[in-house]
């Protein structure tokens, strides 16, 4: 089974439709979508729709802290500018599309497979993994030998030794990497709708589940075309300017 793993869409029409359309001709079979398919993008309503019919043709689906947010009071993880596109969002969407929201799961575990937003030691606290110490953690916090989440918005790849060593590296788009059973993994894909390590164009993983072989991907999109979209609903322009630079 090829898988694609998705996070961060970011209600951003434009690169979901990139990222889907690419996967595609990976000749991905399933998808994983790792939580946050809301909050700073455009597109909410259209991005919520289009997951939620994957997830009726068999998609895992996770909840990420945008999406707990439109039912939290207490935003937790959360910067000023996300709280203030909170009420926006939530006006976009129609009552099926917060149903589904508000019902999926903080993580799903699948035999060897952990799909979390943001970690597996306190998943509905959102605490960042910003290195090998909070990757370690989290791989100690659960049995799987291979964990996917997002929240950070550039990809990343760590790995532990059977005697607890733990190291970190940033990975190339499109090289594949064999994820040995001997060690455990932790595999951020990076952000689909909003990036931030540098580098404007989507990112996204596939993992094929019987060559045990990992890949990230790049793939450009009209990022001008959503920024547009981004300053005419009246957003914030700080998010559009963060689409055309990728920081």
């Amino acid at each position: 089974m090829l898988l694609a793993l998705m996070t961060d869409l970011h209600a951003n029409r434009e690169a979901l439709e990139a990222c889907l359309a690419h996967a595609q001709q990976q000749g991905v079979s399933q998808y994983a979508f790792l939580g946050d398919l809301v909050g700073y993008g455009a597109d909410p309503g259209w991005v919520v729709q289009t997951v939620m019919d994957y997830a009726r043709r068999g998609a895992w689906v996770v909840m990420g802290n945008h999406d707990a947010g439109l039912f939290q009071e207490e935003r937790q993880g959360m910067n000023l500018v996300a709280r203030q596109v909170v009420e926006w969002t939530r006006a976009q969407l129609s009552q099926s599309q917060l149903d589904f929201l508000r019902a999926l799961p903080y993580r799903l575990e699948l035999d060897e497979l952990l799909l979390v937003h943001a970690n597996a030691w306190a998943p509905d606290r959102w605490e960042y993994i910003d290195g090998v110490m909070e990757a370690m953690r989290s791989m100690h916090a659960c049995k799987a030998q291979i964990t996917f989440c997002g929240h950070v918005h550039a990809p990343t790849l760590y790995h532990m030794t059977m005697t607890g060593k733990t190291g970190e590296f940033l990975p190339t788009p499109e090289n594949s990497i064999p994820l040995s059973r001997q060690r455990r993994w932790l595999a951020i894909p990076g952000s689909v709708g909003q990036p931030r390590d540098g580098n404007p164009a989507a990112c996204y993983a596939s993992f094929d589940t019987e060559t045990q072989e990992l890949t990230f991907f790049r793939v450009p999109y009209d990022h001008d075309g959503a920024a547009r979209k981004v300053l005419a609903a009246g957003l914030p322009a700080a998010l559009a300017n963060r689409l055309l630079t990728g920081n």
